[in-house]
């Protein structure tokens, strides 16, 4: 009995969430706005790619920085100088559309062109929370074990884009990069693939590249 009652309040979280995801898509798309949700792990170097994308790019951006306290990534990314709304999640381990919601209220949306949505350092609990973006970007370091990709295989399987970062650091870890790459294909065949060192700056190209090629498609 209570396993029936677990699963349709499960099912009435994912559909609430779903309505809201695409009613912030038709706010993003009203005011011709492509929004790109980025996920990844603790250290995946998530905030350092936006950063780079900030500064790489001519696009006016607004971002929504997500975490448990949302001050320290928010904080990076308005030095900037874009604007950034801190998304508090507490306890959770993901934001939700609910929530991005909110944050683009406080985003001044009529001068931009894109917004950026940094999540919860996590490749488990975003996966189902559909947040009204128009391309999920998942990014996971070599730094993480080259096992890692098939050991979340979901968030791959839901994501357009893999950027396999710090791959300079692979021998030095023991990771094996092209194993990374081929089990994100293996789950997703759809998936880009992208080998990135931002250090070295290695890829961002290629990243932005994708990013402009789907905004243009939307």
């Amino acid at each position: 009995m209570h396993q029936v009652a677990d699963v349709e309040v499960a099912k009435n979280i994912m559909d609430a969430n779903k309505r809201l995801a695409d009613k912030n898509l038709k706010n993003l798309e009203e005011k011709e706005i492509f929004c790109v949700d980025f996920v990844g792990a603790i250290g995946s170097g998530k905030t350092t790619l936006v950063e780079e994308i900030i500064d790489n790019t001519d696009y006016n951006i607004g971002v929504l920085a997500g975490d448990v306290i949302s001050k320290f990534d928010a904080g990076r990314i308005e030095k900037h100088n874009v604007p950034v709304v801190g998304l508090n999640t507490g306890k959770e381990c993901h934001l939700d559309a609910h929530l991005v919601g909110h944050g683009l209220e406080d985003l001044p949306l009529d001068d931009l062109d894109m917004v950026i949505i940094e999540n919860v350092g996590n490749l488990i609990c975003p996966v189902d929370f559909d947040l009204g973006s128009h391309l999920r970007i998942v990014v996971v370091s070599v730094t993480e074990g080259d096992d890692t990709v098939e050991k979340h295989p979901i968030i791959f399987q839901t994501s357009d884009v893999v950027v396999i970062n710090k791959v300079d650091l692979a021998d030095a870890v023991g990771a094996d990069a092209d194993k990374m790459v081929a089990d994100a294909q293996k789950l997703n065949p759809n998936i880009k693939v992208i080998k990135s060192s931002l250090k070295q700056g290695t890829g961002l190209d290629e990243i932005i590249a994708v990013i402009e090629e789907a905004k243009n498609n939307q």
